[in-house]
């Protein structure tokens, strides 16, 4: 069986934070350019075939620079890890074609309730148990998705499905993710990423090929895989000073970012609709969170330890 179980936890949970703030104002940036690209004409499937393609390029770099033998990287189970990668890829092509439609606030707010999916499909996925509490928060932050996309308002878009897809996508992709913890090392995990989304994307990518126009449009377009690949290895380098637990009220910080460069960049704000639907789902996750950190404490071994990207976000 492939790569090694994740590491202990060291016990340094403000650097763990600080990599988790860190790592969502990469995850912020990415979207933004990606945003500001589709607005330059850029297809999305170009841009999201240059977020994996210069991922592979970077992993496939640090492997030959590390001189590991390929074989490290063979698994028994390549079936639900190109199921993973192809969720991820799933939830990055979503993303980029509702962000070029839709505010990134109301973008990162859908994305948030990936968690809650999450903690619905838990029970019937993974067999664990989700109680009177926890379903009365999934239900309360459905409601606040509604809030936010207002489903019968005379401004609705139909990006929002895509929005949607992205985070049943993401919570699918979280829910393998649980499952091969420990079985798959995170460079196995990276290099197949990589992989899946440059093969699959290149034939899409290069039918819709655009040039950048300018030497800016180049430099955004190379880092949505620069700062994804990064994003996704301080992400993963946080969950190593500090538990989930500790970390994931800090992911709601991509919000807040999200909030300034849609202001800044593309001079859009918020709603009041859209602020009170982000306020409802974020409620809705923390008190899932809660309850969950309640019932570890009364029963340690009851939880699985949750990687990384459970609590991430599919940049």
């Amino acid at each position: 069986m492939a790569g090694t179980a994740a590491r202990p936890v060291e016990d340094r949970p403000m650097l763990g934070i600080g990599l988790m703030l860190f790592t969502y104002f990469l995850f912020s940036c990415v979207d933004t350019s990606a945003k500001w690209l589709a607005y330059a004409g850029l297809p999305a499937a170009q841009l999201a075939f240059m977020r994996y393609f210069v991922h592979l390029f970077i992993s496939i770099g640090l492997i030959a620079r590390q001189g590991v033998s390929p074989s490290r990287f063979g698994t028994d189970q390549v079936g639900l890890v190109l199921l993973r990668s192809g969720l991820l890829v799933a939830c990055t092509i979503l993303n980029f074609i509702a962000v070029r439609h839709l505010p990134l606030t109301l973008t990162s707010t859908i994305m948030f309730s990936s968690p809650i999916i999450i903690c619905a499909l838990s029970g019937p996925v993974l067999g664990e148990r989700v109680g009177v509490w926890r379903w009365s928060a999934i239900l309360v932050g459905f409601c606040g998705i509604l809030i936010a996309i207002r489903p019968f308002d005379a401004g609705f878009h139909w990006a929002v499905f895509l929005s949607l897809g992205n985070a049943l996508a993401f919570a699918a992709y979280a829910l393998i993710t649980r499952k091969l913890s420990g079985t798959i090392s995170t460079d196995t995990m990276q290099l197949y990423t990589g992989l899946v989304g440059a093969a699959v994307l290149a034939p899409f990518a290069l039918a819709a090929w655009q040039m950048p126009a300018t030497p800016l449009g180049w430099s955004l377009m190379i880092g949505l895989g620069l700062l994804g690949w990064l994003g996704h290895e301080t992400l993963t380098r946080a969950h190593g000073y500090a538990t989930a637990s500790a970390l994931t009220p800090f992911s709601y910080v991509f919000i807040i970012y999200l909030g300034v460069w849609s202001y800044a960049v593309f001079g859009e704000l918020p709603d009041g609709w859209t602020v009170l639907g982000a306020l409802v789902v974020t409620a809705a996750g923390m008190t899932i969170w809660l309850r969950e950190r309640w019932l570890a404490r009364r029963d340690p071994g009851r939880l699985v330890p949750r990687r990384a990207a459970e609590t991430g976000r599919p940049a």
